[in-house]
């Protein structure tokens, strides 16, 4: 008796059609396992990942993306008073979201027509990009590059390049998409976006892509062009980093839908979700990072109130829930008070902190209180350190936490634990903390591992950090 365990890309009829001499290889398939659960798995991936040529080896900087600060509003007054806010609370890298570009109002025209509007910006983007720079920040510029509005310039004169499978084929978010695997449609791209890195001084691109292939027939070939698509679209990525190899580069397809290997070798940056909610972010991070190391995972402190969910989330909640991955702010903070905004200075002082651990370390969690409760962490890789986030999303029936594991710390070594509050006071549900919260406690890592102790029974919608160093 024997079990096959297999996989291999899921072609549509006729994509691959191979003549005399021909060959088709596949892509690479990656199988692993966990002798001690999906931690293990994880600690694998994330171990693959991290040796690719094009992971990023400086600090990851915090982010200011003006999405949901301004949506398609892009008024150069309010977009420099927003980048002289985010350099003020310790922002390092500043990016222009969709809206930049001519007939782009909203999301159903403009997109192909990569110039820049000379209405909303009649100087165009070096004057912000130069001011982003001179604040000490990096600048960077939102595209969509495989989509096309039928409403644009691009599809008027070239329908040629859209890939459909006729030309009464359905839009998707007013949008559709273009077929790289013309050669003239993807030298194009390569032009205007390599003219506008260069003309601008951009050092980032959020690469979106908002749809997904359906009926992705070529009308250059009449077939399936699924596999040529993508095959086209890494081509692209490789041939823009080489013109520019200190690009970095962040795949967004609506949030995670496109994080994959193949992805992960070309680019520096994955945006997990388009919800800031930090109730969803904590589980869709939980999954994420089973796969991805926090490092490239784009996370968001969004404004009071959650842009998808309408949900209100105290702003310590947001900020450690953002901390767990490459940290960024979408909210426009020229709005947030004074009290806010050193709270988010404090905040981006221990991310600088903490960066080099999270984002080196291994990923472990204990999530056996109730269903309501996470407790997750990065360990450091030489055993000195750890940082974890002990988190409740929902109410609880329990009137005081029974212990809790606290792993991933070498057995034979001894640790103090201790509560941070840096980023302010966390809100709990019960009388009184645990005893041993007030001064730490200290043990091996094999008592936190096995035996555990209680922690803060917290009110929802709480997160509280607690640090474990070697003594």
């Amino acid at each position: 008796h024997g079990a096959v365990l297999g996989g291999g890309e899921l072609l549509l009829p006729g994509e691959i059609r191979l003549g005399a001499g021909e060959t088709y290889v596949s892509p690479r398939v990656h199988l692993t396992y966990g002798e001690s659960g999906l931690d293990s798995v994880a600690a694998r991936l994330h171990r693959t990942v991290r040796s690719f040529s094009a992971h990023p080896t400086t600090p990851r900087p915090l982010v200011l993306n003006t999405w949901e600060a301004v949506y398609f509003d892009h008024d150069p007054t309010r977009l420099l008073a927003l980048a002289e806010a985010a350099a003020s609370v310790g922002v390092e890298r500043f990016v222009l979201d969709d809206g930049w570009f001519r007939g782009r109002p909203d999301d159903r025209s403009g997109l192909g027509d990569w110039y820049i509007d000379d209405v909303k910006w009649p100087e165009g983007l070096r004057p912000l990009a130069d001011h982003v720079h001179g604040l000490g920040m990096q600048f960077g510029l939102w595209f969509e590059p495989e989509m096309v509005n039928p409403v644009s310039d691009l599809a008027t004169q070239h329908p040629e390049w859209v890939l459909q499978a006729s030309p009464d084929s359905p839009t998707w978010r007013h949008q559709k998409v273009l077929d790289l695997a013309n050669p003239a449609a993807a030298a194009h791209l390569l032009e205007r976006i390599d003219g506008l890195v260069s003309e601008i001084g951009v050092d980032f691109i959020k690469w979106d892509h908002n749809r997904d292939l359906h009926a992705a027939v070529s009308p250059h070939t009449g077939r399936a062009s699924v596999h040529a698509q993508t095959a086209a679209f890494y081509a692209l990525l490789d041939a823009l980093r080489e013109r520019h190899p200190s690009l970095e580069i962040e795949s967004c397809a609506s949030g995670g839908a496109r994080v994959d290997l193949g992805v992960l070798r070309r680019t520096q940056r994955v945006w997990a979700s388009d919800s800031n909610d930090p109730v969803e972010r904590q589980r869709i991070q939980r999954w994420t990072g089973t796969l991805i190391p926090p490092e490239l995972v784009g996370s968001h402190v969004g404004p009071p109130i959650a842009e998808t969910t309408h949900r209100a989330a105290s702003l310590p909640f947001r900020m450690t829930t953002a901390l767990f991955g490459h940290a960024g702010i979408e909210w426009d903070i020229t709005r947030a008070d004074e009290g806010e905004r050193e709270a988010l200075r404090r905040w981006a002082a221990l991310y600088r902190e903490l960066r080099p651990l999270l984002h080196s370390g291994v990923t472990v969690r204990s999530d056996e209180v109730d269903d309501q409760t996470l407790l997750h962490g990065v360990v450091a890789a030489d055993g000195s350190r750890a940082v974890y986030a002990w988190v409740r999303l929902g109410t609880s029936v329990d009137g005081f936490t029974p212990r809790t594991r606290i792993p991933g710390l070498p057995a034979a070594q001894r640790y103090r634990l201790r509560m941070r509050e840096d980023l302010g006071r966390v809100a709990r549900h019960q009388v009184a903390d645990p005893a041993w919260t007030d001064a730490g406690v200290e043990a091996s890592g094999a008592f936190f591992e096995t035996v555990g102790v209680p922690l803060p029974l917290l009110a929802p919608g709480a997160a509280l950090l607690i640090e474990a160093v070697r003594a």
